[in-house]
């Protein structure tokens, strides 16, 4: 039986980037789309192609994507999603999530969330300028799941596309279980549709999730996809024959386009191996694989290892 879920490609900065997404989903169907990495030009910058390059739709043919915004300035943004717009974008999604202390410390991503006010005053000057749909990707909250609760109620006068919430506060980072209980809440306070994130690693989770949370119908994925390439495809009841053959295919492939791409093995190895901090986990000891993919200095060395993996 084939599972008609909504499936989505999480942004997972430095790894699914418009060629892996590519890639990705020729060997590994079952996403319905992707929310790619955010972008942030400042309205100073000229524009050129290679600052667009991960949402440039000719870049985008094997996997539709939205284009989501990092910018908290009302003007900053209008200027990139009015370029966006022009490249034929019927949507941008406002990153509100980002855990990183790089950017939370800026009070952007899930940074923002504990000053409501700003939130609703840059929607107050973003949405009726906008001309396109806006989504919104967020946590629980940066330090407390308090702010969602206070925050959801408030965004119900907005005409939002949808809200994707991942289970845990921004503090966090990746650590913890996903709060469960504060999702439930979420989808009482919100009359939007909501899509549900976080720590969907196996079929059988996936399937717990959609009986706990009979209204959520969209789904975005991951990690679990990283560390299980073959996950999207088992939800949807794809089979596959061979799946270390594809697996393999998939790597050489990726491995071969970004060669084509990057100066050097330095910048070659170190756009593949962030890649298996996640993929190692389909190969226990996931520790020790890590470990020796991370010592690897050359490509041969990387590659013969690889192939043992995959062999």
């Amino acid at each position: 039986m084939t599972d008609t879920a909504n499936l989505i490609l999480a942004p997972i900065r430095g790894i699914t980037d418009c060629h892996f997404r590519s890639i990705f989903q020729t060997y590994f169907p079952g996403f319905n789309s992707a929310l790619a990495p955010f972008i942030n030009p400042q309205r100073s910058s000229s524009f050129q192609p290679k600052q667009l390059k991960d949402v440039l739709p000719e870049n985008n043919q094997a996997l539709p994507i939205r284009p989501p915004l990092l910018h908290t300035n009302p003007e900053d943004f209008l200027f990139l999603a009015y370029r966006l717009q022009n490249l034929g974008y019927k949507e941008v999604n406002w990153n509100l999530g980002c855990p990183a202390p790089m950017v939370t410390k800026k009070q952007r991503g899930s940074g923002l969330l504990p000053f409501p006010d700003r939130i609703l005053s840059f929607l107050d000057q973003v949405i009726p300028k906008l001309g396109i749909k806006l989504s919104i990707k967020t946590r629980l909250g940066y330090e407390n799941p308090r702010e969602i609760f206070a925050l959801l109620p408030q965004l119900n006068q907005y005409p939002l596309a949808d809200i994707i919430i991942h289970g845990r506060l921004g503090c966090q980072m990746y650590r913890g279980d996903i709060d469960r209980n504060s999702f439930a809440r979420c989808l009482n306070l919100s009359d939007h549709v909501i899509v549900y994130n976080g720590d969907i690693t196996t079929k059988e989770t996936f399937r717990e999730l959609q009986q706990l949370f009979p209204a959520v119908h969209r789904w975005m994925i991951g990690r679990g996809a990283l560390a299980n390439p073959f996950l999207p495809g088992e939800i949807k009841g794809i089979t596959t024959t061979d799946p270390q053959q594809h697996l393999r295919e998939f790597h050489h492939e990726l491995y071969s386009c970004y060669r084509d791409l990057l100066d050097g093995p330095a910048h070659l190895l170190g756009r593949m191996k962030p890649l298996w901090i996640h993929l190692a986990e389909s190969f226990p000891p996931q520790q020790k694989v890590w470990k020796k993919i991370k010592k690897c200095k050359t490509e041969d060395k990387y590659l013969d290892l690889v192939d043992s993996l995959l062999k």
